[in-house]
């Protein structure tokens, strides 16, 4: 097996509080509002060590705040933060991830296990500019690749 070209962050990775805050700051760069909601559905995303989807989220928004969040508007955040590198989506299980890098823009590798749910996110700055180079070729401009590998991860296997 060959060594992975890895892709080098500018910042260390981030955990808790510094997650959210290099969140608001990374959003707040782009031009964007950090809402209270915003707040909340990123805080929640970050809870969670595999994919979560906007029903959970929205649904345990609903528990915290007392009140109903709605899917739908947990979705349009989440939307916002794939498109502002806050969050990663895992395509195949229509769930996120919060980046722990916020802001910072690679494509996405993700090994997710068929068993237990966890989705492990790497970078190959390799196998990245391959897949923009094939779809170049074919005079397709690639705007998000994501490479999906299903199957099961060494604690299922």
């Amino acid at each position: 097996m060959s060594p992975m070209a890895q892709h080098h962050h500018k910042h260390s990775e981030h955990a808790g509080e510094t997650l959210t805050e290099a969140a608001r700051t990374a959003l707040t760069a782009a031009g964007e509002q950090w809402t209270g909601m915003r707040s909340d559905v990123f805080e929640e995303l970050a809870r969670h060590e595999r994919p979560a989807s906007a029903y959970d989220i929205a649904d345990n928004l609903s528990k915290t705040r007392g009140k109903r969040v709605a899917p739908n508007s947990v979705y349009r955040i989440l939307d916002l933060f794939v498109s502002n590198n806050l969050a990663m989506r895992v395509e195949s299980a229509n769930a996120y991830l919060a980046n722990t890098h916020p802001g910072c823009t690679h494509d996405c590798i993700f090994l997710v296990c068929d068993e237990c749910g966890e989705a492990t996110h790497v970078d190959d700055d390799d196998i990245s500019r391959r897949v923009r180079g094939v779809a170049e070729t074919a005079e397709f401009k690639p705007e998000r690749p994501i490479i999906e590998i299903r199957g099961l991860c060494s604690a299922c296997r």
